[in-house]
């Protein structure tokens, strides 16, 4: 946890170094103060193929942060312009950039991994 997932236009792939952002906005989460565990932080991209915008022009991206609750408003608004700035960088040339984030519920989030032995 936290999961930060970047919904784009599918033609963003094309035009665009996604994988780039994607570690840019891991190192940006990893280094706020929000965060404390790394190795939780995960990135993700998912393009969408049909976009319909009254913008021009017709792109955009949008990063969704899902994090465990507990968070105070004021981080997530620093968090959320941070990685908004982070976004702006890397797609200067995008119709629309937005960030939000998720609280997710620490009672009923359900985790499992492997570790590393």
């Amino acid at each position: 946890m936290p999961h930060l997932v970047l919904e784009h236009s599918a033609e963003l792939a094309g035009t665009h170094d996604l994988d780039a952002l994607s570690k840019a906005l891991f190192d940006a989460a990893a280094a706020s103060p929000v965060f404390h565990n790394i190795a939780a932080i995960k990135t993700r991209t998912i393009a969408c193929e049909n976009v319909h915008m009254g913008t021009a022009p017709a792109t955009f991206a949008h990063l969704t942060v899902w994090m465990l609750s507990g968070r105070t408003i004021e981080a997530k608004q620093e968090l959320a312009e941070s990685l908004l700035a982070v976004m702006d960088r890397h797609l200067p040339t995008v119709g629309a950039l937005s960030v939000d984030t998720q609280d997710m519920q620490t009672e009923t989030y359900a985790k499992r991994t492997i570790e590393d032995e």
